[in-house]
């Protein structure tokens, strides 16, 4: 008995729900033409009253502006009018009383500054370090050093000759004796430093 119930009740809520449906589907209709009606009158009055504003606010900067632009000019004036002798009293008390001092401040500065006949009062170490003196040492101390550098070179020299002749010398007495074969024999010889050795001794 309660399946038969339940199908009466949700059977009787679908025709329901389509009533609603429908109603809500005309009352949609009937008001669509009425909105449209209020939105074409609202239209143009939003227009006007934007318009009637903007004007509103064009007129009062206008205004605005008329109404400031004379009296800035004459606050100019006005500060112009003030300043100007104030600033040629400034310049005049600066040519009578600075310029004067800062043309002597600047011509003491030249006197000190300018180059005149000074003593020289190098002493002591100062007068070591003069360049002149300096100069003259380091050309005496390069000519010592070639001369050491010739002198050296000369030693070698001598001391090699010397020694390739004790070489030679020595080459002929061992060729005098008989007695020793020549393959036993080998020949002295002389080293850079000068001298000279003998294999086996």
């Amino acid at each position: 008995m309660s399946l038969i119930k339940t199908n009466r009740t949700t059977s009787g809520a679908a025709a329901i729900g389509t009533r609603a449906k429908d109603r809500a589907k005309d009352a949609a209709a009937q008001a669509l033409p009425v909105a449209k009606s209020a939105a074409a009158q609202a239209l143009p009055v939003g227009k006007r009253a934007g318009t009637t504003a903007a004007q509103g606010v064009l007129q009062g900067v206008q205004g605005a502006k008329e109404w400031a632009a004379p009296r800035l000019e004459d606050a100019v004036q006005g500060a112009r009018e003030w300043a100007a002798p104030r600033l040629e009293d400034a310049a005049d008390a600066v040519t009578t009383s600075v310029a004067p001092k800062v043309s002597s401040a600047l011509r003491s500065t030249a006197r000190q500054v300018k180059p005149g006949a000074v003593k020289s009062t190098r002493t002591g170490i100062r007068r070591l370090l003069s360049w002149r003196w300096l100069l003259g040492v380091g050309a005496v101390l390069a000519a010592a050093g070639a001369t050491t550098a010739v002198t050296m070179r000369r030693r070698y020299a001598s001391a090699t000759a010397a020694a390739n002749d004790a070489t030679e010398s020595s080459d002929d007495e061992r060729t005098a004796p008989a007695s020793e074969s020549a393959a036993d024999v080998a020949p002295p010889r002389s080293e850079v430093n000068g001298r000279i050795t003998t294999p086996g001794r």
